[in-house]
Parts: structure tokens; sequence; C-alpha cells
């Protein structure tokens, strides 16, 4: 398999302590998505969506990346073609892993955007809604996460990578957020051998040619030893 694409989601968090959507007692069971995760939720009340990644931020820097991470970033070293990782997740854990071909296509935590100039930057730990954008001086800086209603980022070089791949693997994802819930019939019809590695059948486990099941942490080394084998 000369190019592999690699779509993660939050299952390969999970075990380094980082929640999914659908965690009982989360952090995202306390807050309502429609106000703190849509551009009109931050416009209602950027202190309280600024409050909220706060706690996100603070919640990864306590994590640490787990053998799932550990073991992409050894395929991107090791693996003789391309590796690109392609991740639903805002964390920075495949980075502290090792890895470096990573794209966020939702944002990062670490990451903050200028609402009205455009200007990204370093985010601090803690951001506030008084924060001045330091291109532009105004007071709209906002977390640099793709919401409910944004765009996801790079998706033009996402699809070339798709198209280009002999192999696509979706590890710990639901296969019901769009548009990478896609990502696997777009491969397949482009020839991509196509790989799931969830701890249970995502929505969209019959699209793939396999489907392995269990924790990211035993599945994902064991996928990587296999390829690197070859």
């Amino acid at each position: 398999m000369e190019k592999i694409v690699i779509l993660t989601g939050a299952g390969i968090s999970a075990e380094s302590g980082l929640g999914t959507f659908r965690d009982k007692d989360g952090l995202w069971t306390r807050y309502d998505l429609n106000d703190v995760a849509t551009p009109e939720g931050f416009a209602r009340n950027p202190s309280l969506v600024h409050d909220f990644y706060n706690a996100r931020r603070a919640n990864c820097a306590e994590a640490d990346p787990n053998a799932a991470h550990y073991a992409l970033a050894r395929l991107e070293r090791e693996h003789r073609g391309e590796v690109l990782i392609v991740t639903q997740n805002v964390d920075d854990l495949h980075e502290r892993a090792g890895a470096s071909a990573v794209i966020h296509m939702h944002g990062e935590l670490r990451r903050a955007l200028c609402a009205a100039c455009g200007h990204r930057w370093n985010a601090p730990a803690v951001m506030r809604a008084a924060d001045p954008c330091p291109a532009c001086g105004r007071a709209a800086t906002r977390p640099d996460i793709v919401w409910f209603g944004e765009f996801p980022y790079r998706m033009e070089r996402i699809d070339r990578a798709l198209g280009a791949a002999d192999l696509f693997v979706a590890i710990g994802t639901s296969g019901n957020v769009y548009p990478a819930a896609g990502f696997v019939r777009e491969a397949r019809a482009m020839g991509a051998m196509t790989l799931e590695l969830t701890l249970d059948p995502s929505d969209s486990a019959t699209d793939f040619h396999e489907a392995r099941h269990g924790t990211a942490t035993e599945l994902v080394p064991a996928w990587v030893d296999e390829i690197l084998a070859c």
C-alpha cells in the first residue's frame, strides 16, 4: 500500500481521557452544542464559548498520547510510501506522539482566530472575550475551531489525497458526521481498499471492505505492525 489516508475521530483519543460527544456525564453533556459550538452561540455569548473551550484546552493539556497515537506516528516514520492523517479531533495528541503529516479538518484547540480579520496565532491556555487580536486589535478572538454550520478546513487537499489513496482507514469515528462520513465512499469509488477500526460498528461500517472492532490501543498498533511487516 503506497499511499495511506487515515481518518481519526474522537474514539482514538478517548483512552487518553478526552471524551466523545456521547460520553455520559462528559464535558459535552453539560453544555448545549447550539450555545458553544455554533457561530450563532458565539455571537450571543462569547464568554460562555470561551469558558467551554478553556475547559477543553485544560483537559487536553492534561492528557497524554496513547498507544494508538504512537503507532500511527511510527507508521508515518517507517512506511515506505506516503501516510496522511486527517483528524476530526481538535486535540494535539497526534503531534505530541510524533506525527507531522496531520490535517485538522475541524481546527485546533491550541490555535486562536480573529473573527474580524482572519488572523491566526497560538492560543493561550485561557482565552477571554475581551482579548484583542494581535493583528487588528479588535476584541473578536475566538477558538480556531470549525463549528456546526462552518466548512471544514483543507477539503481540497483531503479530496486529492482520497482520490490518490491505495488504502483508506477510519479509526474511532462514528460515521455520522459529514463530510468525513462520506470519505470512505469517495476513496472506495476511486479504487482504494478501505478498513474501519472502531470500538463498535460505525454508521458507515457496511461501506468498508473490512471492519475490526475493539479498543484503539489494541487494534491500531496491531494493524500498524501488519502494514510495516509487508
